[in-house]
């Protein structure tokens, strides 16, 4: 038996008392507040921390919000539009007014057990959110309000606490230890691609003499749960009914932010209109183009100023070294080892943190899971 099964045992073997959220502490209201303020106030940094929806933050100076605004003690925001989630914050704060925070105060209650009981509702908070507004989910303050919060004698509470704290600290230690691995793979991998792309002993070649063709994609049409899925310069965007496009295929993002971003697809698909297609003859493997092309940053390649824009006509005239097909397709086989080591969520890294979250959250759901007590007439 658990050190926290033998607490049960002791203080509430017949269950727990559920209380709403609402009931527990004082709910505070934050300011009126634009994204853009919040960056120009952000110039001048200071104690006072401005919460926004998502990861979006600002550290201000105390004169920069009404004094009444700002909550000094410990606190759990929620975060109620976009990404929904919640945050435990113990020093000065406040948030834009669309969100909300709880100040815990009731005797009998600590507020760092509340929050992590919060967390185990996150999933249920979302599905609500996502009922109320597809296109930006978004709760209500009642949502969060009358949630029933289980309330275990004080010891109980502190000693989940501790643990649960253990965990936080031993997850984010870990997580920074594999980020660091994470980004020194992606170091690594930038490496070799450079050095293995280079071939500078192999023939050069325009673009234009190794493709069949360097054409728009077209595409504006989405339907959900379409027969081909839809690519723009970020990857697959949705799907379509539409005649798609047959085959492998570079896409290289047009214009915007993403410009020169290179993605490679295959079988049957359509590209939306802000896409150059490239289809690479039979003398350049295309897992080989797709690493030499992403090596040699296209966007460096852009013209105009605040809208980047990669033209067809400058990707026909880049040279190339293009080596022997059986080592085009050595060095890809390489390549593609690495990238799927630093990208693929299935595995790697990126795998191993997803597996260290859920392992926490996991333990943190069992900690936290308590039968009710039952009230009798």
């Amino acid at each position: 038996m658990s050190r926290i099964d033998e607490l049960i045992a002791q203080h509430c073997p017949e269950g727990v008392d559920f209380k709403l959220l609402a009931s527990l502490g004082a709910r505070n209201k934050g300011t009126s507040i634009t994204a853009s303020k919040m960056k120009t106030l952000a110039l001048t940094p200071g104690p006072v921390r401005v919460f926004a929806g998502g990861q979006t933050i600002a550290d201000v100076s105390e004169d920069a919000i009404p004094s009444k605004n700002i909550v000094r003690v410990p606190s759990i925001i929620v975060k109620s539009r976009g990404h929904i989630g919640l945050t435990y914050y113990e020093k000065p704060f406040t948030h834009k007014s669309e969100l909300w925070s709880y100040s815990i105060d009731r005797p009998g209650v600590d507020q760092k057990f509340v929050y992590y009981y919060l967390l185990t509702q996150v999933p249920k908070l979302q599905e609500i959110a996502r009922a109320t507004s597809v296109k930006l989910p978004q709760l209500g303050v009642k949502d969060t309000d009358l949630l029933r919060v289980p309330i275990p004698p004080l010891e109980v509470q502190r000693a989940i606490v501790e643990i649960l704290d253990t965990f936080s600290k031993l997850e984010a230690e870990l997580e920074a230890e594999l980020e660091a691995e994470l980004e020194a793979r992606k170091q690594q991998y930038e490496h070799y691609r450079t050095e293995l792309v280079k071939c500078d002993d192999a023939p050069v070649f325009s673009v234009s003499e190794i493709v069949k063709g360097i054409s728009s994609g077209r595409n504006k049409s989405r339907v959900d749960g379409g027969r081909f899925p839809v690519y723009g310069s970020t990857g697959q965007i949705g799907t379509t009914d539409e005649t798609a496009y047959s085959g492998d295929s570079l896409l290289v993002a047009r214009v915007g932010a993403n410009a020169g971003r290179v993605n490679a697809v295959s079988g049957e698909y359509d590209v939306s209109d802000n896409t150059l297609i490239i289809t690479p003859t039979e003398t350049w493997d295309m897992r080989f183009a797709f690493h030499q092309l992403t090596r040699m940053n296209l966007n460096q390649y852009a013209v105009g100023g605040g809208q980047p824009l990669v033209t067809g006509k400058l990707l026909k005239n880049l040279k190339v070294h293009v080596p022997a097909l059986t080592e085009q397709r050595r060095i890809a086989a390489i390549l593609d080892i690495f990238d799927a080591l630093v990208n693929d969520l299935s595995i790697g890294l990126p795998a191993e943190l997803a597996a260290r979250r859920r392992q926490y959250e996991y333990y943190r759901d069992k900690l936290l899971t308590f039968k009710a007590l039952e009230v009798t007439a």
